[in-house]
């Protein structure tokens, strides 16, 4: 019933349909050139655009283009269902539903119960739910636009929310000129200046850009690319000089792959630390920025910079970090109080699933996919910080018994499907049900804590805790005052 997409996502007979080739052209290019299958995907796509397929302006889905992870079975009326209320979203709403920067989670979520074969009537619904808050574009200015053109100006209007829709157009005509993979490669991950600066933004507003990024990447969508490119340049970017210090770091002291601590070690070691697990504050407005890196920038570079990948151990580095945040995002629980996950800790698992994606690409280069691993593991142990450091308790990941008498995967994705949800439910369930599928291989490994029936045990957990009442999410869960109002279950000991 479920599927993880094959490392290939087109197929040489469906390149050769494309560029009017035959399968036997398309072995003998890959046989003389490394890059002849890139090549000719790309010349494909150029046909394909022109039969009215995805562009950099234009949604739309493919039930032959396989993302992460899907449930067999997707229909072609989903697609359309789905790419026109993407593209209704993409033309007439705003990336923020708000002045305060709350994000448009439309793309997360329709593209998610897509992938998990919800209905076209509950692909309707997850959309009518969430469309009515939006707010709508704000009017281009050509001028600006073309003024972006200019290095130089570009900088002037970066991490300024009102310029959105300029970025979007700059980045749609960069796409349409040059494909999005030679844009992704150029803008993100060259690494200039310019461009670890979109990068660093990328991983702002608690990962929304690379979320973002991440859905356009693993369904192909060059127009949902685009928004995540422009997504990311109205973000700030306070998060650089700690990643580059943290690279700076650990060049110096000259650490090793095969030396390094795993992703739950270096959690339990910033617990420890009590200068770091309480630099964070209930008050600060924004617990990484106004807690952790003013209170205590050393102690989190200490522990950031001592992660370190090697080009070799990409794959399964890349299970240790979606298995962390798992265990991390699952285990911050706070007994006698029913189970709740924190808001800030899904969205570091619900990300996990795209570095998979990345690892795919073979356009991005290895060094790079390495770079990018480590930035997503040295934010999240800054996320663990600023929660408070919780305890991470095993209880839930080891026992834990649904209230629904059908706990099956098949049961937990039809639940989430039915679910009143912006996306964030949903996105869980499927990062957990990845999560399953990548780590069952390295299930022995150290860093492993997450293994077996616990995946699915997590799955029932993750949609049980939505329909239970009380807040849907706690934030900050290391805080006491976060637990306030969740209601209490009889018969655990209390955290300590």
């Amino acid at each position: 019933m479920f599927a993880k997409r094959p490392t290939y996502f087109k197929t040489a007979a469906v390149v050769a349909s494309a560029v009017g080739l035959t399968a036997v052209g398309i072995n003998k290019a890959l046989v003389t050139s490394p890059r002849g299958l890139q090549q000719l995907v790309w010349k494909a796509d150029q046909k394909v655009l022109l039969r009215g397929m995805a562009t950099a302006s234009t949604v739309k889905l493919d039930v032959g283009v396989q993302p992460e992870f899907f449930v067999k079975g997707i229909t072609d009326e989903s697609a359309r269902v789905t790419s026109e209320l993407l593209q209704e979203n993409h033309d007439k709403h705003h990336i923020f539903f708000n002045r305060s920067g709350f994000h448009n989670h439309i793309v997360h979520h329709l593209l998610t119960l897509f992938a998990l074969r919800a209905t076209p009537e509950e692909i309707k619904r997850g959309y009518n739910d969430n469309k009515y808050y939006q707010r709508p574009p704000v009017d281009l200015k050509k001028e600006i636009v073309d003024d972006m053109k200019n290095p130089e100006r570009f900088k002037t209007y970066l991490g300024k929310e009102q310029y959105y829709h300029d970025f979007l157009q700059y980045f749609q005509h960069e796409i349409s000129t040059r494909g999005w993979e030679t844009v992704l490669n150029d803008e993100l991950f060259k690494g200039d200046e310019r461009a670890d600066d979109l990068l660093a933004r990328l991983f702002g507003g608690f990962l929304h850009p690379i979320i973002h990024l991440g859905f356009g990447v693993e369904f192909r969508q060059p127009a949902i690319i685009a928004e995540a490119l422009a997504q990311a340049a109205v973000h700030d970017s306070w998060m650089l000089p700690f990643f580059l210090d943290a690279e700076k770091a650990a060049n110096a002291s000259d650490a090793k792959a095969r030396d390094t601590k795993t992703i739950v070690q270096l959690l339990s070691d910033i617990r420890a630390d009590k200068k770091l697990s309480s630099a964070a504050h209930w008050n600060d407005g924004n617990k990484i920025r106004d807690g952790i890196l003013k209170r205590a920038p050393d102690e989190m570079l200490k522990y950031a910079s001592q992660y370190v990948i090697d080009e070799s151990q990409l794959e399964e580095k890349t299970a240790e970090m979606i298995n962390a945040a798992v265990f991390y995002t699952a285990a911050a629980q706070h007994p006698p109080s029913i189970p709740k996950f924190d808001f800030f800790f899904i969205h570091v698992t619900n990300a996990s699933i795209f570095f998979s994606t990345f690892l795919s690409l073979s356009f991005i280069s290895a060094a790079t996919k390495r770079r990018l691993l480590e930035w997503k593991v040295r934010s999240d142990l800054a996320m663990y910080a600023s929660r408070a450091s919780p305890p991470l308790l095993m209880d839930d990941l080891t026992s834990y018994e649904s209230s629904d008498k059908d706990d099956s995967w098949e049961r937990v994705i039809e639940r989430v499907n039915a679910l009143p949800d912006d996306g964030h439910a949903s996105k869980l369930v499927r990062a957990l049900a990845h999560g399953e599928q990548v780590c069952k291989k390295f299930e022995l490994k150290e860093g492993f804590v997450v293994e077996g029936d616990m995946w699915r045990r997590l799955g029932n957990m993750a949609v049980d805790s939505v329909e239970a009442g009380g807040p849907t999410w706690v934030r900050s869960t290391g805080f006491e005052e976060a637990w306030r109002d969740v209601p209490v279950r009889q018969g655990m000991r209390a955290r300590v």
